[in-house]
């Protein structure tokens, strides 16, 4: 498989909320979005903002740090919003029952390392990394599978 990329530079906080509606759009079930970043990249930010474009009904997205994994209903079906940060093995994400949810739901991970094997093949990796303005990140999208080829041409924003 060939890797593909796209990068863009996220001017400020509203501006990553932008990205995470408007790609929040193009989801579906059994899409899954690694979040790669450092700690206060914005992977959470990105995921609240895209959570909340797509709830039913409007309520808090907190966090999953504690909780590890939060569930939500969707206009697109189930989403999974996991914060592996925690876990000290890839037997903790089957337990999670994670890897159900990649063929079953949109799942949003943070630090997607803990996956080890089980990372899906079929996923698209956003790594968000510091730039030269403090409110603004340089973001990274990759990924393997055509699913997500509109990316090369049309970041959404």
């Amino acid at each position: 498989m060939t890797m593909r990329f796209a990068q863009q530079v996220l001017a400020s906080p509203d501006a990553t909320c932008r990205f995470a509606r408007a790609l929040g759009q193009r989801l579906r079930a059994g899409d899954v979005i690694l979040l790669e970043g450092g700690i206060g990249a914005g992977k959470t930010h990105f995921a609240r903002c895209l959570i909340q474009s797509l709830l039913l009904v409007a309520e808090d997205v907190p966090s999953p740090t504690f909780t590890l994994v939060q569930e939500y209903d969707t206009e697109q079906g189930d989403l999974w919003h996991a914060d592996l940060y925690r876990l000290t093995g890839p037997d903790e994400v089957v337990e999670l029952g994670l890897v159900d949810a990649f063929e079953t739901a949109i799942c949003l991970v943070e630090w997607p390392d803990r996956l080890g094997d089980m990372r899906p093949q079929s996923a698209l990796t956003l790594r968000f990394a510091d730039a030269t303005d403090p409110d603004s990140r340089n973001l990274t999208l990759t990924w393997t599978v055509e699913r997500w080829n509109f990316l090369e041409h049309e970041v959404p924003a």
